[in-house]
């Protein structure tokens, strides 16, 4: 059988709710707002498809610098490079 290399490959634990978070997600979630240079934790909701970034960037902080539609530009380190990337609201969380 061949081996599938598609964008949720090797995140099995990592794109999984626990047992008490399963469902759909709260719409406040998907209405927050955040301004250019604020800092915000990429955090992956597997229940929403739509708007998700690559599972390398989960539990990554980026830096909002605009929006295009619905979605957030965000700057990200991966590595010792800068790179943008566009996610919607709902894998987003505010730093404190």
């Amino acid at each position: 059988m061949p081996v599938s290399h598609g964008v949720r490959r090797k995140s099995r634990h990592k794109l999984r709710k626990k047992v008490r978070e399963r469902g759909i997600s709260p719409v406040t979630r998907a209405i927050q707002e955040f301004e250019p240079g604020e800092m915000v934790h990429i955090r992956i909701d597997p229940s929403v498809h739509r708007g998700m970034p690559n599972p390398k960037f989960h539990g990554k902080t980026a830096r909002v610098i605009g929006m295009r539609g619905r979605a957030f530009r965000l700057e990200v380190r991966d590595g010792n490079k800068m790179k943008e990337i566009f996610v919607r609201p709902e894998h987003l969380l505010p730093q404190k």
